[in-house]
């Protein structure tokens, strides 16, 4: 090990206090997309107060930042953290099932847990950072705030802005969601391309059958029949796309679709037709020419829902993101820091938590309660076998992250590090959701996480700062996949033609007479 990553390491062992309370601060305010007002502000101070030049509301994008340390003239590596939770999904940091205090469980919450991702990637980048001074490395390092990835919604935006032009390489680092891709990195099978949009319905001009009869002052008599409005239209809309999908796309390859009603009609249930409403679609999918076809079918059955309902239509995009490109050399590299560092431990208090999880849920407490994946190393190509077991052989991408928009800026890779997840209980078992996102915020159990990729990142960043070789043959992969480099033959430009989408009633907290609340207040509890 060189000296500088001794001192990396150092630095993530010694401040392992500090790291841990930033994580579990970030996991306790459970913001979700668009709307992480607190943790944006959490990071944004506590860069600039380690000495990062740091533009918040970057790309027009309120909860995004761009943080940058220059230590003289070097290569530029690049980095980011996410912060954004998921609705529905409020729990505490507990063993047992129950909302953080004060919410109601369909507030946010952390699940991947996206608070340990942002947390794990700023530790990496600042024990680099201190390494870096210590020892003299020249070189630049520019972090991100990449907020509503849950709707692939930043990166997309950033990139057509030009925040990756400069970059000469970047890492990306993501908790194990799913096996083979724990303590691994990715191979060849990247993410796929993700399109998101939301369709806005507008009643303006409602069918005339709603008129009451002429001698009533009110054209709107109660004994009236409703005309059909906004509401109809989404629900025609979801009906359609739920009954047609599988004539979408036309192919065999893997793929999803999924949808949210984000407005229905301002809760009018009188004779009044709703004047507006909104669904959101997400689609994940390997190539871009199948998002387009698909969109082209969605935007087919929005029409015929507004005819149907007597609307007027329009989409408006969320995100456009990219499909992902492989980097060999970056992910070696990366791999053999991984394989320095280890795979995570899970141990001690980790332990006695999980064991009292399974407790609570009526299971047999085991003496080792952790899925023995999260703890053991895979090679990338083995990873990429397995993987390609359950794809069709003509499918090159495949699940969906928009992390593949810094692939098409500079040479990429995506790390996994596993995060602390139960053995089940017998063959078919599964723990019920709760149970993951309990561990995210328990400190004794999702710590061991956070440092195997804090010093398998700052490691990496030394080796790019400080291994002319790994670099160049970095970018001379990255030119010949993409054909000549940024414009390039088979290079993909930016897709996100759009503004931030910012205004749409994304769900977030609020403060009325109640109190801090979430936009579905929660139910009265007990004895109020």
């Amino acid at each position: 090990m060189s000296n500088a990553k001794a001192t990396a390491f150092a630095w993530v062992e010694e401040n392992r206090p500090d790291w841990s309370d930033w994580t579990r601060t970030i996991w306790d305010f459970g913001e979700t997309a668009w709307r992480e007002y607190r943790s944006v502000d959490f990071y944004v101070d506590l860069l600039s107060s380690e000495g990062f030049s740091v533009e918040k509301g970057s790309a027009g994008m309120p909860t995004a930042f761009c943080a940058v340390w220059d230590n003289g003239p070097g290569p530029t590596i690049g980095g980011y953290a996410e912060y954004d939770g998921v609705p529905g999904n409020c729990q505490a940091a507990d063993t047992v099932k129950r909302p953080r205090d004060g919410l109601g469980p369909d507030a946010g919450g952390h699940t991947d847990p996206h608070s340990a991702l942002g947390v794990g990637a700023l530790a990496g980048f600042l024990a680099a950072k201190r390494a870096m001074e210590r020892h003299g490395l020249k070189g630049r390092l520019k972090f991100l705030g990449e907020p509503a990835e849950k709707l692939r919604g930043s990166k997309p935006i950033h990139a057509a802005r030009g925040y990756y032009d400069d970059l000469d390489a970047a890492i990306s680092f993501h908790p194990f969601y799913m096996l083979p891709l724990c303590n691994t990195v990715r191979w060849d099978t990247h993410c796929g391309a993700a399109y998101a949009m939301v369709y806005t319905f507008t009643c303006d001009a409602p069918e005339t059958w709603l008129a009451a009869a002429t001698d009533s002052p009110i054209p709107a008599a109660h004994a009236a029949p409703r005309a059909p409005g906004a509401n109809d239209a989404v629900v025609q809309m979801y009906l359609s796309a739920k009954a047609l999908k599988e004539h979408l796309a036309g192919t065999g390859l893997s793929w999803s679709m999924n949808e949210a009603i984000l407005a229905a009609g301002q809760a009018t249930a009188d004779n009044i037709p709703a004047r507006m409403a909104q669904i959101q679609y997400i689609l994940r999918v390997p190539t871009l020419e199948m998002a387009e076809h698909i969109t082209k079918g969605l935007d087919h059955y929005a029409d015929c829902a507004a005819r149907l309902a007597h609307c007027a239509w329009r989409r408006d995009w969320v995100s456009k993101s990219r499909p992902g490109l492989a980097n060999h050399a970056m992910a070696r590299a990366t791999y053999r820091n991984l394989e320095m560092v280890g795979a995570p431990r899970f141990d001690g208090e980790a332990v006695r938590l999980a064991r009292e999880i399974q407790r609570n849920l009526g299971l047999e407490p085991m003496d080792s309660p952790y899925l023995p994946a999260v703890s053991e190393l895979i090679a990338p190509e083995e990873a990429e076998r397995r993987i390609r077991r359950v794809l069709p052989p003509g499918q090159m991408h495949f699940t969906s992250d928009d992390y593949t928009e810094y692939c098409w800026h500079a040479p990429t890779v995506r790390l996994y590090v596993g995060r602390p997840a139960l053995k089940p209980a017998h063959p078919g078992h599964a723990y019920p959701a709760w149970v993951m996102n309990a561990l995210g915020g328990l400190s004794p159990c999702i710590d061991p996480m956070t440092e195997v990729a804090a010093k398998t990142i700052a490691a990496t960043i030394l080796d790019l700062v400080t291994d002319e070789a790994l670099l160049a043959a970095a970018k001379a992969e990255f030119v010949d996949r993409t054909g000549g480099g940024v414009g390039g033959s088979r290079w993909i430009p930016p897709l996100a033609d759009y503004d931030p989408p910012i205004h749409f009633p994304w769900p977030e907290y609020v403060t009325t007479a109640r109190g801090r609340d979430w936009v579905i207040p929660a139910p009265p509890r007990d004895g109020a």
